[in-house]
């Protein structure tokens, strides 16, 4: 093969992987995750990170003790973070395919959310 041919075909690779990237920046994006307390007293948003969003607390949650409505508000995020690592994880194994790169990103996510 000569340089010329090579080079492009390199280029080509190049602006593939480019394109690939952009896709699954702009998918990531756009993953988060909601989840809902079991009776309805808190609901939370998260984004793709597990970073929160939103969190809304109903009427009934007043009727709830300091402790568990704090209890309640971390499990309920839990439940939301464990859910956008999914996303995470599949928008990423989309891109990379199952291998080396998807550990490394994966690693530090719950067990039930890594692949």
């Amino acid at each position: 093969m000569d340089s010329a041919k090579w080079l492009a075909d390199y280029q080509e690779r190049l602006e593939r992987a480019a394109d690939g990237a952009r896709t699954a920046s702009a998918t990531l994006s756009q993953v988060g995750a909601s989840a809902t307390s079991p009776r309805g007293e808190v609901s939370v948003t998260v984004n793709a990170g597990g970073l929160l969003d939103q969190l809304k607390l109903t009427p009934a949650a007043r009727k709830l003790e300091a402790d568990a409505l704090a209890s309640l508000i971390v499990a309920t995020t839990r439940e939301a973070q464990q859910l956008a690592g999914s996303r995470m994880a599949e928008v990423m194994a989309d891109y990379l395919g199952d291998g080396q790169a998807l550990a490394e990103i994966t690693q530090h996510l719950p067990a039930e959310v890594a692949r």
